[in-house]
């Protein structure tokens, strides 16, 4: 075993992975680790396909050696392995850190099995301490991030500040693979995950957020020396 929690999660997750599987590839550094180590026993001579929840990913898989699929070749996905910016002790999680939630959950919803890797920093008694990532549209933003604000207030979050996700020297703008900005919202604390959840989705404007609600069955927190295996 590594002594790294995020590389120890994700060998874990091998043990999900049977030959003519087709596995959603997650995106993110512990997804990163599975794909190499995916990578690894293809090598070896696992039969796989892969389908990859971002650019990111794909580059890596096809640097790795994974076969892959595009979205619109399978009907459904038997296992789904990706991490997570939290998760809680009900397996609901926010992802969306790198970006690429609204491909990320689509691959969770076509898959028969969600496995989350995860190191213990992610593993929380409440969601929201992390940014809960919405991917909005570029036309109206301004104007959908209030409306984002008024949800976290009339769903009792403690927090209600928002803000576009910017990054490079010039503070540009964030813009996903499916061509739309990112709005960070600081609940600070969810109090109620599932209204939030129904609330953002009503949002004209909000293509897709960073709850992931009654997807993950399986999760594995990574440590030192190996990792622990919960399922629900």
């Amino acid at each position: 075993m590594s002594g790294d929690p995020k590389a120890n999660a994700a060998r874990a997750a091998l043990d999900f992975i049977e030959h003519g599987m087709i596995v959603g590839l997650g995106t993110g550094s512990t997804s990163a680790h599975f794909v190499r180590q995916l990578g690894e026993r293809v090598a070896q001579g696992l039969k796989v396909k892969g389908v990859p929840t971002s650019e990111a990913t794909r580059n890596l898989a096809e640097q790795t050696g994974v076969p892959l699929l595009e979205i619109s070749q399978v009907a459904a996905i038997d296992v789904d392995v990706d991490g997570a910016d939290e998760v809680d002790t009900a397996f609901r999680l926010i992802k969306g850190g790198g970006g690429a939630l609204l491909r990320e959950k689509i691959v969770a919803a076509a898959s028969r099995r969600m496995v989350v890797i995860a190191d213990a920093s992610k593993w929380v008694e409440t969601l929201g301490a992390f940014p809960l990532p919405v991917e909005v549209t570029r036309f109206g933003f301004a104007l959908t991030a209030q409306r984002i604000a008024d949800a976290l207030r009339a769903t009792g979050c403690a927090g209600d500040e928002v803000a576009l996700r910017v990054a490079g020297k010039a503070n540009e703008p964030v813009i996903t693979d499916g061509g739309n900005y990112i709005i960070d919202a600081h609940a600070r604390s969810i109090r109620d995950a599932e209204a939030l959840a129904a609330a953002l989705q009503a949002i004209p404007g909000v293509v897709e957020h960073g709850l992931f609600l009654g997807l993950a069955q399986v999760v594995i927190i990574g440590n030192a020396t190996g990792a622990e295996v919960k399922t629900l």
